[in-house]
């Protein structure tokens, strides 16, 4: 798994967790709702650090509570 479907995966998780849909997500985190699906699209490649932050606040938890999660301990090389 790359970096970005980690990151997507993790949002993911949280928000099932949490019975948050993402619309609710992106509100919280004062994002759009664009943003957060657009993120969660698998065709999508980038993912800002400033839009995991963000969401990471709406969520009231740390980056580094975020980035502990299970998805991100066997991550691919990024470069091929």
């Amino acid at each position: 798994m790359g970096v970005k479907d980690a990151v997507a995966a993790r949002f993911a998780s949280i928000c099932r967790q949490r019975g948050m849909k993402y619309n609710e997500l992106a509100v919280r985190a004062g994002v759009t709702p664009s943003t957060v699906y657009s993120m969660m699209d698998a065709r999508r490649r980038d993912v800002s650090i400033t839009t995991i932050k963000m969401l990471c606040d709406g969520l009231e938890i740390s980056l580094a509570e975020f980035f502990s999660g299970g998805e991100f301990t066997e991550l691919e090389q990024e470069i091929k």
